[in-house]
């Protein structure tokens, strides 16, 4: 299935379950309907149907309940940016308020100097659990989804602490919807590209991380346990702008493209904020 939050055309806000042409709405769950569904083990009955053109996509979780970034998880990427892969996660936080969905604008802030693209696949964690072993993994996954994982390099290496230099409002463009576990066979073997305006930046394929999917769900929840909700976005490979010659930062009206196999297309556009 694919799990998507909309704003409807009148104006109210809801989730649904996206097929075809036409959403089945999700139970009413407060302020983030999806996110309700999730923690609830997607159990819920859906309920009416909405027509597909009658509503603009959102970022399929508003809020997450918390969004963990991996660091230098794909080697290449790591020898771009010239440091060392570690030998366990780099393992950073996403504020949610940076959260933005599919054709939104990532706003361009005057402080958010040097500014990124980072394409990613994201897990999203459906059973909580505490010290989950590599082999129940699966068992913990409700879906994924595409991240980009914009970032202010002036801040974000700066100091030591990468959560600021990450976290500007619109920095984490999510979407365009979960597709849920049981529809990826294997997050591993995904193809994943990004463009800006047309020009291929990254490319590479998910079976290339360091530390996979069971890794990083066995590492986190060792020391802090997972709930449902979470977001594991799992590394950028190389081609980020930082690792280029010359170095090679967004600029406004550009477009950026994230296509990852058997997700779909995140697409947003920049514009200065002054």
């Amino acid at each position: 299935m694919k799990i998507v939050a909309f704003k409807h055309e009148s104006g109210w806000i809801g989730g649904g379950v996206l097929s075809g042409e036409t959403i089945r709405r999700l139970p009413a769950g407060g302020s983030d309907d999806v996110l309700a569904y999730v923690t609830a083990g997607a159990k819920s009955p859906l309920g009416e149907e909405v027509p597909l053109d009658k509503v603009t996509l959102l970022a399929p979780l508003q809020r997450p309940t918390r969004i963990f970034g991996i660091g230098l998880n794909y080697r290449e990427h790591a020898a771009e940016s010239k440091m060392a892969v570690q030998s366990v996660p780099t393992v950073f936080l996403k504020l949610s308020s940076s959260v933005t969905g599919p054709d939104s604008e990532v706003l361009l802030w005057p402080e958010a100097t040097q500014p990124d693209y980072e394409a990613e696949l994201a897990v999203v964690i459906g059973k909580p659990g505490h010290r989950i072993s590599k082999e129940k993994w699966r068992e913990h996954v409700f879906g994924y989804t595409i991240v980009n994982d914009v970032s202010a390099r002036g801040v974000q290496l700066a100091t030591s602490q990468w959560t600021l230099g990450k976290s500007f409002p619109t920095f984490t463009p999510m979407g365009p919807w979960i597709v849920t576990a049981d529809e990826i066979q294997d997050p591993h073997q995904l193809d994943i590209r990004l463009t800006l305006n047309d020009e291929v930046m990254q490319s590479a394929n998910t079976r290339d991380l360091i530390f996979n999917i069971p890794d990083l769900i066995a590492h986190i929840s060792s020391i802090v346990p997972l709930e449902a909700g979470d977001v594991i976005s799992t590394g950028t490979p190389p081609g980020v702008g930082l690792g280029r010659n010359p170095q090679r930062w967004l600029l406004p009206g550009e477009t950026m493209t994230i296509e990852i196999e058997g997700i779909g297309t995140l697409r947003n556009r920049t514009r200065a904020q002054v």
